[in-house]
């Protein structure tokens, strides 16, 4: 038993590279309020900035993971906890405004709920504190099709926070903006899938935790504000590449075998589909990129399917909704309650 009479030991590890204004931002927020018996890391992935040296001189005594490249959140993730021996890990991004009280209801749900292996706090917007932020909000679902989507954001429509996600819930995947992940089944599950680089890491592991028989939780009083886009901005065409490439690499892992040929096969065509679309928003690039995510899933399909260490049961609902494309764009469902 710990300090404050609290069962299990927690990390809370912030991944930077280059964020040197970032950390100055933020990091205040984060040591100010979190308790003494919670241990304050930033994982460094190879910066060429002065973040180590604001570091060292402004926040001694938190402490530095040193990774020797710059190896995006996943493996960025993997490498810098591996030496680490605490019960929780909570999964800070850099751009990320705690306030006070943020960290203990989190930790209460794992010591009270042992089947719970993660969780996310309500995920507010920086810039408007009032809105939920896109990345993860009040907690995510995914349709049949694997598309990701949230209690609070649907695609690019995002609401307001107004009191309607205030239950504590069960959800699909918590957001890897603020993830917090017991150690032991992070270990034994791999961690994140290095061949994600960064995006959708979060998706897949959920789903890999759902399938070993872990819950993952949204829980509605611990509030934490994100920026978003600080290290890939909205219209990234890489941040296209990845989400569009990773979302298929987290189907073949996960899904039923039975379903996969029919699902990807939906998937294929509805990117297809988005592809034009972007063509008529004259954004060649992302268009571009899609095509080149399809490519690389195809390359790494025989690799994503030996991965398939865990295979769901065949009768079990995943999904929240059939098609949250269908739903959204064609029957003007707007917001999670409309579904």
């Amino acid at each position: 038993m710990n300090e404050n009479n609290h069962s299990l030991t927690c990390a809370v590890v912030i991944l930077n590279w280059n964020g040197r204004e970032l950390l100055e931002r933020f990091l205040p927020s984060v040591v100010k309020n979190t308790p003494s018996w919670v241990h304050i890391y930033v994982a460094d992935n190879a910066s060429t900035d002065d973040s180590l040296a604001y570091l060292a001189e402004h926040f001694p005594a938190v402490g530095i993971i040193k990774n020797d490249a710059n190896y995006g959140f996943a493996t960025g993730y993997n490498k810098a906890l591996k030496g680490l021996t605490e019960d929780v890990f909570a999964l800070v991004n850099s751009d990320i405004e705690v306030t006070q009280g943020w960290i203990e209801p989190l930790i209460k749900e794992f010591e009270e709920h042992s089947d719970v292996v993660a969780a996310q706090p309500r995920l507010l917007d920086y810039k408007d504190k009032k809105m939920f932020e896109y990345a993860g909000a009040a907690g995510g679902f995914i349709d049949k099709y694997g598309y990701p989507y949230c209690r609070g954001r649907i695609f690019t429509v995002v609401e307001e926070d107004h009191s309607q996600y205030e239950q504590d819930s069960d959800i699909f995947w918590a957001t890897g903006a603020c993830l917090l992940v017991r150690r032991g089944v992070f270990e034994v599950l791999g961690g994140f899938d290095d061949d994600f680089f960064a995006h959708l890491e979060e998706i897949d592991l959920c789903w890999r935790i759902l399938n070993s028989g872990g819950r993952i939780r949204y829980i509605a009083s611990s509030k934490v504000y994100h920026v978003g886009g600080a290290t890939l901005k909205k219209y990234d065409a890489r941040k296209t590449y990845l989400n569009f490439r990773n979302s298929l690499f987290s189907l073949v892992k996960n899904l039923p075998a039975y379903r996969i040929p029919y699902v990807v096969f939906v998937r294929l065509v509805l990117d297809g589909v988005q592809g034009l679309r972007f063509l008529c928003e004259k954004r060649p690039r992302h268009t571009w990129a899609l095509v080149r995510a399809h490519w690389g899933f195809y390359t790494h399909f025989i690799t994503m399917w030996r991965k398939r260490s865990l295979t769901p049961a065949k009768t079990r609902k995943y999904y929240h909704t059939d098609s949250i494309v269908f739903r959204h764009f064609l029957c003007g469902k707007k917001y999670f309650s409309d579904l």
